[in-house]
């Protein structure tokens, strides 16, 4: 660079819900390749931890509308426009929906509009809203490919499936550039053994830490699509920069295999009980030739490498 030249300035994007399990991993991210990152979170579920000091942290529930508005606006206004929003804050649990739809629906649903909204108010470049492959319910054939017609299961899967329409919507109708990245189950580092995001693997982590059985829902039979966060990060980072997409166009993120919730166990180790039943997919395995298509993106890491990282982490020896 030339003396007395200018760096050319940080691109702004917004996290919201950037102090949770995902956003623990994107908005580092984010950071690290130049972005200038604003993470919105009321904390309920988030961590005021999670967020690096890199990052500009507002204390804000997405249902709060005209200081939602008026945050988008400044930002905009101050840093000259906003290159994108990630959408990740959420109600993800499929059974607190069921218990608690109203409560579910005022987030995932009015706190989602306000998100676009805001995004459209603000001239924002594109937002990438973390839809989720809840959408698919119980399906006959396997791998779930977007072309699909969704069964959704739940209050949650239902409201999800929503704000995918929401997302085109706003591409079709007001302009604002929009990608959908239905999210299989997502692990890794941070994520909550009480929270939605992989069940069985962080709750079978914690509990083989506690040197307790590990707990299994139903027979243990049925299968799922694990995806590791990381790789889920740099799926939005692609979804963000890719001039394939924008469109409102829907993407699965998941590892293109599924393994059985009892092999799961196995690679973690230890004793298992089984705790009940519950109603839920048999079955997840995605098809990801769409994400290879538009985005240029696959998952690196496998989930026996993501799991061996994950006992090392908590300090776990293998059985």
């Amino acid at each position: 660079m030339k003396k007395n030249q200018k760096k050319p300035a940080k691109k702004t994007v917004i996290v919201t819900g950037g102090a949770g399990f995902l956003g623990s991993h994107l908005v580092p991210a984010l950071i690290d390749k130049g972005y200038h990152v604003h993470v919105i979170d009321n904390l309920v579920a988030g961590k005021r931890s999670h967020v690096p000091k890199a990052a500009i942290f507002h204390k804000l529930d997405i249902r709060d509308r005209e200081k939602l508005f008026s945050l988008f606006s400044k930002i905009a206004s101050e840093e000259g426009g906003i290159h994108g929003v990630f959408h990740l804050a959420a109600l993800p649990r499929v059974q607190f929906s069921i218990d608690h739809p109203e409560e579910a629906h005022s987030v995932n649903i009015d706190g989602m509009i306000n998100v676009f909204e805001a995004a459209r108010r603000a001239g924002t470049r594109r937002v990438i809203y973390s839809a989720s492959s809840s959408v698919y319910g119980d399906q006959k054939d396997l791998p779930l490919h977007e072309g699909m017609v969704p069964n959704p299961m739940s209050p949650y899967a239902m409201q999800k499936h929503y704000g995918e329409f929401v997302a085109l919507n706003y591409a079709l109708h007001y302009g604002l550039p929009s990608v959908s990245l239905r999210y299989f189950n997502i692990y890794g580092p941070n994520a909550d053994p009480n929270g939605p995001y992989a069940q069985a693997i962080i709750k079978f982590i914690y509990s083989r830490k506690q040197g307790k059985p590990l707990p299994i829902i139903n027979d243990g039979t049925q299968t799922r699509d694990s995806v590791h966060a990381r790789d889920v990060v740099r799926a939005n980072v692609l979804a963000l920069e890719s001039e394939k997409v924008g469109k409102g166009e829907v993407i699965n993120i998941g590892s293109g295999t599924n393994v059985s919730v009892l092999d799961i166990a196995k690679m973690i180790g230890g004793e298992t009980m089984f705790v009940g039943t519950r109603t839920e997919p048999k079955h997840t395995k995605a098809d990801i030739r769409r994400a290879k298509e538009l985005l240029g993106w696959e998952p690196e890491i496998t989930l026996e490498k993501g799991i061996s990282e994950l006992l090392r982490e908590y300090g776990i020896a293998r059985k």
